[in-house]
């Protein structure tokens, strides 16, 4: 029987169990919002917060013990953020707010059955097949604009940035609590990186979190609780009602588009990021990957939460040093802990509301608005950000049919909010330079394929 280091091949990898063990926290506490954003979004659709809170830590555990063990990459998964959005402000909002009308039990229907279409693709090879069909200019350019969004949201949490109606977005106010404590952990981490500090990440986010209570900024809600029931959203799905809406087949297309690309984005952006890529721009072991994240988005359906997907946040863990699953094992041992130290993970992860007066227009000179920010978080966004940008010295930047459609797809990803527009801009100039360029043999078919898709999803929702 072969040990852990064995298993995960620690030495190979050039790592640590020690280094594995604290890039698991490192990127579980880097993700550990979404223990208490996914209730609080998926609750306004009538479910149970307290059950949405476990199914979230336990789907979340089992996709990412799944990866680390099978896959054995520390890429770890959770419910998705904008899908959870999407499931519970356009699909279970009612027809009156702009939404489609469906229960919450039919919502995790089609989470399902999007999820299953996916376990199919991946058994298949097909999304295999479609990483390994993506150019290398573009594997770059995803990576390096998942950083430039992980950046934005950084900045964001942390107060560094705010809207602004004339230029979209300006510099936040630096006085407010959240920035001062984001500018601490920035200062901290960023020097502890450059004197190469093992856990200079991790230890940041300590620094920033101790200041943040010691200042008052977030409030001691102690360590220790009972986990809730997951009863009320466990095995509700409603495939009967679901299948009455006439609509059914765009909602449940849109979740697996989503899924799709978010999944691919974040693999090769996370894996390009690590290392694991090979020369001939393929990931080994990537079936495992993708049915790891495929039967994840269908565990979290069955136990009552939307799309689970592979996170972005696991850079943190990356940029730590992690590289085995072993980093995986870790983080799902902690989402499973959680259930148990739900008021310390709300600490550390405690939103900041700051009201902000911002100006829209002559007419509307001064509107009040809210902001939550997280500055224990920000920092390391920022940090993992910047770890992202490196391969865009990969990219043939004198070669305008690679550069440009790399370059819209880091561009867009940030100002759109969305790794899979970014993406799809990336995709339809590629396959169109390619084609004036008289390259179009070079292309794999599976770009032109994807490129018609994201062409008539554009077209099928303008009309």
């Amino acid at each position: 029987m072969k040990s852990i280091a064995e298993y995960f091949e620690i030495e190979n990898n050039n790592t640590t169990i020690g280094r594995e063990a604290l890039a698991g926290l490192t990127t579980f506490l880097t993700m550990s919002y979404i223990i208490f954003v996914q209730p609080a979004m998926l609750g306004t659709t009538g479910m149970d917060r307290g059950a949405v809170m476990v199914a979230t830590c336990v789907a979340s555990a089992i996709a990412t013990l799944m990866m680390g063990l099978w896959a054995r990459y520390p890429i770890a998964l959770a419910p998705a953020m904008g899908h959870n959005a999407f499931f519970a402000f356009v699909v279970c909002a009612p027809a009156v707010a702009g939404g489609f009308g469906y229960t919450w039990q039919q919502g995790l229907a089609a989470v399902m059955v999007s999820g299953a279409a996916f376990v199919a693709l991946s058994f298949f090879g097909m999304r295999e097949a479609l990483i390994k069909a993506v150019p290398e200019c573009m594997k770059y350019g995803i990576a390096a604009g998942i950083g430039l969004l992980i950046a934005v949201i950084g900045l964001q949490y942390g107060g560094l940035i705010m809207m602004s109606s004339p230029t979209l977005v300006k510099i936040g106010d630096l006085s407010s609590a959240p920035a001062l404590l984001t500018l601490l952990g920035l200062a901290v981490t960023g020097v502890l990186l450059v004197r190469h500090v093992t856990g200079a990440i991790l230890i940041g986010m300590l620094v920033t979190t101790a200041a943040a209570l010691l200042f008052g900024t977030i409030e001691y809600h102690g360590v220790f609780s009972s986990p809730p029931a997951i009863a009320p959203t466990a095995f509700q799905l409603d495939f009967t009602g679901l299948f009455q809406h006439s609509g059914v087949i765009g909602i449940i297309f849109i979740f697996f588009f989503l899924d799709l690309f978010d999944t691919i984005g974040t693999l090769i952006g996370v894996s390009a990021q690590a290392g694991f890529l090979r020369k001939d721009g393929s990931l080994p072991r990537a079936r495992q990957a993708l049915l790891s994240d495929a039967a994840g988005t269908c565990i979290g359906a069955a136990l009552g939460t939307s799309t689970v997907t592979s996170y972005i946040e696991s850079s943190a863990g990356i940029a730590a040093g992690g590289r085995t699953g072993l980093c995986n094992v870790v983080t799902a041992a902690l989402f499973l802990l959680a259930l148990f130290f739900a008021p310390f993970m709300e600490m550390v992860a405690s939103a900041v509301t700051v009201d902000y007066t911002v100006f829209f227009s002559p007419a509307y000179p001064s509107v009040p608005h809210s902001m939550s920010h997280y500055p224990v978080l920000a920092p390391v966004l920022l940090v993992v950000g910047a770890y992202m940008m490196s391969g865009i010295k990969n990219i043939s930047w004198d070669d305008m049919s690679e550069a440009l459609p790399a370059y819209l797809a880091m561009i867009v990803m940030p100002l759109s909010f969305s790794i899979t527009e970014g993406i799809a801009f990336g995709f339809i100039s590629y396959t169109i330079l390619k084609l004036a360029r008289g390259r179009a043999a070079k292309v794999n078919w599976i770009m032109y394929a994807v490129s018609i898709l994201f062409v008539i999803r554009y077209v099928w929702l303008g009309m």
